[in-house]
């Protein structure tokens, strides 16, 4: 699976089921000047495709400047979210030409201590606060790139004190025995 010139990657079962795994797409020499409204509906257009596909959630998604995060969690022992970051790396180089991503996303699967709903929640709001540790806004819900994918669930937002309530009741829901 690791190739000379290319990040190590865990086997791909590591990437497969119920795998919760922190996703960062740095973009080619850090150009910026990409991000906007428009791409913005795109990302998430692609997002909730994705999640259909592969059965996944994504509680936390954070587009900045000049790199993507986010956060998949499987639902289902189909879900492959290898295959799912191919297919938005994809459809998304198309809105971002000519600008590109790097030729590999960062990943980071979660150990079981991470998924613990306290750590968990840890990992989201590191992510939520990232355009405020940056200096482009003073405070989280400034940001207008920050949001979650959960089907179904349209105003659902990481950024809001009911979030995580609202998050656990659809994910015992949704996620297959």
């Amino acid at each position: 699976m690791n190739r000379p010139g290319r990040l190590p990657r865990l086997e791909r079962s590591f990437y497969r089921g119920r795998a919760v795994i922190h996703w960062t797409l740095p973009i080619f020499d850090r150009t910026t000047g990409w991000l906007n409204e428009s791409f913005h509906l795109r990302f998430r257009e692609l997002l909730l495709h994705a999640a259909a596909r592969q059965s996944l959630l994504c509680p936390i998604y954070c587009l900045m400047p000049d790199h993507i995060h986010l956060v998949w969690m499987g639902l289902a022992e189909r879900s492959d979210q290898f295959t799912a970051m191919a297919f938005v790396r994809t459809h998304l180089e198309k809105y971002l030409h000519p600008v590109r991503f790097q030729p590999q996303a960062y990943d980071h699967v979660l150990r079981e201590s991470e998924r613990e709903r306290g750590a968990f929640a840890s990992v989201v709001n590191y992510i939520v606060e990232n355009p405020v540790r940056a200096g482009f806004v003073a405070t989280a819900d400034q940001w207008s790139y920050t949001g979650c994918v959960v089907p179904g669930y349209p105003r659902l937002d990481p950024r809001e004190e009911r979030f995580w309530e609202a998050f656990w009741k659809i994910y015992a829901l949704q996620i297959e025995p």
